[in-house]
């Protein structure tokens, strides 16, 4: 089986930069598999990529290798990270991306090679790494083990009496406001209010798990003149 790694940027799709990290994996891993993610995180949301990757990861195979560069902090002295769970593997910089990974989840630290250009560590420093994880690099080999990564895991719901009161995560490019209430804890009818707008029908389990509020040939999002951290009761 072909080697896989996946990439999530915030690079888009208008400049270089995602083929100069691709070009870096491909020559160093002959016969990879790379799986574009997204490359439309806007610019330096980290929250936005610790949702997205932190409910994609695991539909990969074990080995897999993934490679996200959502790096506000590039240039500073933020310490960019490998880490391991499950049989994958992950390259990201230490700015809460990863939070989603469990406790026991293992971690290094990375030199920063002195070449590397201080606004590109995605291609001069992450590439080349996930590239040697890929042809079975061990997480000692890359770097020195650290026990201490930054977390900054997405907000959880809770309750108040019957009620369950979470917040949007994350909006989808079709304006939908995903939530982080499961839908095992609300009750088929239960009334749904975003902002203090009951939603009604509008609000559904979506594939994600979570209760979502979506509108059919529109932008919940625009609709409600609402995003990330409105407020949601069920």
């Amino acid at each position: 089986m072909a080697t896989l790694i996946t990439l999530l940027t915030d690079c888009g799709s208008a400049d270089s930069y995602v083929a100069e990290v691709k070009g870096v994996l491909l020559s160093q891993v002959h016969g990879v598999v790379l799986v574009d993610i997204t490359h439309e995180v806007s610019p330096g949301d980290v929250r936005a990529a610790q949702y997205v990757l932190s409910r994609v990861w695991h539909r990969f195979p074990q080995g897999s290798v993934h490679l996200a560069i959502v790096d506000p902090g590039v240039g500073t002295d933020r310490r960019v990270l490998a880490a391991s769970t499950g049989g994958h593997f992950f390259v990201a910089p230490d700015n809460g991306l990863l939070s989603f990974l469990p406790a026991d989840a293992h971690f290094v630290a990375l030199p920063i090679p002195a070449g590397a250009a201080p606004t590109f560590h995605g291609r001069d420093v992450f590439a080349p790494t996930a590239g040697q994880l890929a042809l079975g690099a061990s997480l000692s080999h890359v770097g020195q083990p650290v026990t201490d990564p930054y977390r900054s895991p997405l907000p959880a719901p809770r309750h108040d009496g019957t009620t369950v009161i979470g917040e949007v995560i994350y909006v989808d490019r079709f304006g939908t406001l995903i939530s982080n209430i499961p839908g095992a804890a609300v009750e088929p009818g239960v009334r749904i209010r975003v902002e203090g707008t009951e939603i009604g029908p509008l609000a559904f389990v979506g594939s994600g798990g979570t209760v979502e509020i979506a509108v059919r040939d529109g932008s919940a999002a625009r609709l409600l003149g609402v995003g990330v951290g409105a407020e949601v009761r069920a």
